[in-house]
């Protein structure tokens, strides 16, 4: 699908969809749960349908009606078909409790996700008793029991693979630690994955160098609990305010565990003039800051994004390509990008790349510009499908071309 859009006119009030992240993980724990949940989430897309589907699969039967799902766990047997589609956060967490479930499985990757890193999560489930394809297979395939014992991770890589043994080793029968070596990054999304297990009765025990976590745990339904609002769909809205279109995002937690929530904290850094970001805890935001660097004074740099090259594009040489094509000065780094701000801007085309963040961010880039044409423009429903026709609302134009 292809969209031309122009962003001079937003503004209003818009309600927070519900966050993927934490989507992602309540729905685990509830497929991994006794008894049946009943989780509020008043919106959907396709990562969060990808990982309510492989739960189906194994886990549990999942309705969704009403903005409502209901869980009721119930073990599929012993062999699943999963289908991950482009969902990192579904391949990631659920392969190790896969392997601690004992239940042989062939996961299907669509996208640009069999290229995306497995290591060193995949060297530590072959180490402690499972059976992997060879990397780079689709589908991939896990076959064996994970066994407990001490599991050492780079912290540097993904922290969706520390989030994934979380989940995964209170299901074993012995008692396990992780070691986590390196400079961590992107902690708050495991403080969400503590956040939730705590929620449904898994105790973790903090160490000095990662996690102990001990065995034979079951999770315990809370009955009902909810999704809360999405800051990394919020930022692209914080973002047009911030270049002149002002809209206001409803139904935020003010005190969220989402790393995602420092977007008005960064925002306030740029408009102060300080023109350094350091995207090791935020890489989600990385390209839509971009756009925010064009209307800002000055160069901004932002670094500690290398891990962006692995997403569902470059979104280091993709969030680049979408600057220049809009008429922005912009140097790509080994990890990160150097903004030239104040420029004069042009519409133009931008390729989305099949990445939802790039669709979404040169929308917001029109703000600036005036109109920009996206092509892959349906690639925004991986995070939020309504994105489009939140941005009508908002007095925005958005012409269909087809």
């Amino acid at each position: 699908m292809t969209v031309t859009v122009n962003g001079k006119y937003l503004s209003g009030r818009i309600p927070a969809v519900s966050s993927k992240s934490m989507a992602h993980r309540l729905l685990i724990c509830a497929a991994l749960a006794e008894e049946k949940t009943v989780i509020g989430c008043s919106a959907l897309n396709e990562d969060i349908e990808a990982t309510w589907h492989c739960l189906e699969a194994a886990f549990a039967h999942i309705s969704y009606e009403a903005g409502m799902f209901t869980v009721i766990p119930d073990r599929q047997g012993h062999h699943a078909e999963i289908d991950c589609g482009e969902s990192g956060s579904t391949l990631r967490f659920l392969l190790p409790i896969l392997g601690a479930a004992g239940i042989d499985s062939a996961l299907y990757l669509g996208g640009r996700l069999p290229d995306r890193p497995l290591s060193p999560l995949r060297e530590e489930l072959i180490r402690h008793g499972c059976i992997l394809s060879k990397s780079g297979s689709n589908p991939l395939t896990i076959q064996g029991r994970l066994m407990p014992g001490s599991y050492t991770l780079r912290s540097d890589v993904s922290s969706q693979f520390i989030s994934g043994l979380l989940f995964a080793l209170p299901l074993c029968e012995g008692d396990s630690t992780i070691t986590l070596t390196g400079k961590m990054e992107s902690t708050a999304y495991v403080d969400m994955t503590l956040w939730a297990l705590q929620a449904f009765g898994i105790s973790i025990v903090p160490t000095e160098d990662g996690y102990a976590v001990p065995g034979g745990q079951q999770y315990r339904s809370p009955g009902k609990i909810d999704v809360e609002g999405d800051w990394s769909a919020a930022a692209f809205w914080e973002v047009c305010s911030f270049l002149g279109a002002p809209v206001e995002v409803s139904g935020l937690k003010q005190d969220s565990l989402q790393g995602d929530r420092a977007i008005r904290d960064v925002l306030r850094e740029m408009k102060m003039g300080n023109g350094k970001v350091d995207a090791s805890d935020i890489p989600d935001l990385v390209p839509v800051l971009s756009v925010a660097a064009l209307g800002s004074t000055g160069e901004t740099v932002i670094y500690n994004a290398a891990r962006l090259r692995y997403k569902e594009s470059d979104r280091l040489a993709t969030s680049a390509a979408m600057l220049r094509a809009l008429g922005g000065q912009v140097r790509e780094l080994e990890d990160g990008l150097i903004i030239q701000g104040g420029g004069a801007l042009h519409g133009g085309v931008v390729d989305a790349a099949g990445d939802h963040r790039i669709a979404m961010s040169a929308a917001v880039a029109s703000v600036l510009c005036g109109d920009v044409t996206i092509v892959g423009a349906q690639s925004a429903s991986k995070s939020y499908p309504a994105f489009w026709e939140d941005f009508a609302k908002l007095g925005g134009s958005v012409d269909y071309i087809n």
